[in-house]
């Protein structure tokens, strides 16, 4: 058959300098590693069953009908440093879905060789970044935080060059879009006031239609990262390279580089190599959150006539941040407890938790799924100190009798916010480590894990258990 892809492209109507057109390098030989034909159901898009047509079209060289590929520009500030010039270096966005409930939607491939914003880059990805991004974020939309999404991947036939020679692969990325903080801050740096209004226009019309101008677009991008990043959070999740070039206007979680799951639970808890500072540590990243957003802010001042009006707006918007994101995080935290109503004493009952996890080397995951169960008090196994849960577990218990709910319903509520299973680093590292040696069973048996994280699961115990001892991942990668 004739794969069909609804293709309608509007960020190829706008104006030449906000992308360069240009096909995906043909590679050698690919080969379908996964196709996620579910999204592509939702998405509308019609594909073959024959695996090698899929290969072809997800690798680049065989392009769907409608199609306008381009590379986009943006710049960013990267670590908080300034980069007047990056863009897709080895991405290709093949075009824009209108799904059939009219949802649009980009449709990129990574990995699809050079660009003119490749700098030094050969525009490729090996297989083990490629099988991390597609994991995480579809692991991520399964606990319903706002992702990208995975469409497939394929090997090349061909072999990168990085620490050592690795396979070569290519991701298919879905997302709401493409739009970035940094790409506002490249056509303001260069004072390109008409771009900078069309991009606007561009994005409001997408993603908040509701708002009105650009003190609107700047006050919804601010309330969907206070959400998205108190989510982040709520699962342990630490992004590990927020700059202001992965920061997507439309409030999904973007560019899954040296992302990671903690395991035991710690504030200042780092994955990422290129982190040395902790500038991203899990605890961060709301502040890393305003720090991007005041660049956002800083962009879009350009397009309000009085200029001093619009720092005062501007300003006192990116200052309710931390309020906005306060009540998210506490929202979640209420939740992941049972709480089903914000009451006085909410806040400390969790963050005591929190502290005591710190303190205590408690997992994250399993702490929370434990707390979840019929018998909360095995929770208590995750602690060094097992002692000092009881009397949280006193406060705790005395709280929950407020909220007039039954041990069923308690559970039932638990467990649909605090997943048994998450996609674990060293889970992660074994799957690449064997699909670099062709094995790719370990790879679909995650996948297939993490399909319902919520759901218990004897069959799937394996994969709720946290590192032993030579297992733990310190260190994660960009890599690609």
């Amino acid at each position: 058959m004739t794969p069909r892809f609804p293709f309608d492209n509007s960020y190829a109507r706008l104006p030449d300098r906000f992308y360069t057109r240009q096909p995906p390098v043909p590679v050698t030989a690919p080969r379908l590693v996964a196709v996620n034909r579910a999204l592509a159901g939702r998405l509308g898009i019609e594909l073959p069953q024959d695996e090698a047509e899929i290969a072809s079209i997800f690798a680049g060289n065989a392009l769907p009908m409608g199609a306008e590929p381009l590379a986009q520009v943006y710049a960013g500030h990267q670590f908080g440093g300034w980069s007047p010039r990056l863009g897709d270096g080895r991405a290709i966005l093949l075009g824009e879905v209108v799904a059939p409930d009219g949802a649009r939607f980009d449709i990129q491939l990574k990995g699809a060789g050079q660009t003119p914003y490749s700098r030094m880059g050969d525009g490729r990805a090996w297989l083990g970044p490629v099988l991390r991004e597609y994991i995480v974020s579809e692991a991520m939309a399964a606990m319903r935080i706002p992702t990208t999404r995975a469409l497939a991947a394929v090997t090349t036939g061909e072999i990168v060059q990085r620490d050592g020679l690795l396979p070569g692969a290519v991701f298919t990325r879905v997302a709401a879009s493409h739009i970035r903080v940094g790409t506002f801050q490249y056509f303001a740096a260069r004072k390109d006031t008409e771009a900078l209004q069309a991009l606007c226009d561009h994005a409001i019309a997408r993603h908040y239609p509701q708002a009105k101008g650009p003190a609107g677009l700047l006050d919804a991008v601010i309330g969907a990262q206070a959400r998205l990043i108190a989510q982040w959070m709520g699962v342990g999740f630490i992004h590990g390279v927020m700059n202001t070039d992965n920061m997507a206007i439309s409030g999904e979680t973007i560019d899954y580089g040296p992302c990671a799951f903690m395991d035991a639970y710690h504030p200042d808890t780092v994955f990422s190599s290129i982190d040395q500072f902790g500038r991203y540590a899990f605890a961060n990243q709301p502040r890393i959150a305003v720090w991007n957003l005041a660049q956002l802010a800083t962009a879009l001042l350009a397009l309000i006539p009085d200029r001093d009006e619009g720092i005062e707006v501007f300003t006192t918007a990116v200052n309710g941040f931390a309020d906005r994101f306060d009540a998210e995080w506490q929202s979640v935290l209420a939740r992941k407890l049972g709480l089903g109503e914000n009451r006085e004493g909410d806040a400390s009952l969790a963050f005591d938790l929190l502290n005591m996890m710190a303190e205590n080397g408690a997992d994250f995951t399993r702490t929370f799924r434990a707390l979840s169960g019929p018998d909360p008090a095995l929770a208590r196994d995750e602690f060094i100190d097992p002692t000092v849960m009881d009397a949280w577990q006193v406060r705790w218990r005395a709280r929950m009798a407020q909220e007039d709910i039954g041990p069923e319903m308690r559970v039932a509520r638990m467990r649909a916010i605090n997943p048994a299973r998450i996609p674990r680093n060293h889970r992660i590292e074994q799957v690449i480590a064997q699909a670099a040696e062709g094995d790719y069973a370990p790879f679909h048996g995650l996948m297939a894990a993490l399909a319902d994280p919520f759901a218990e699961a004897p069959e799937l115990v394996a994969y709720e258990a946290a590192p032993e001892d030579g297992e733990h991942v310190t260190q994660t990668f960009c890599g690609t």
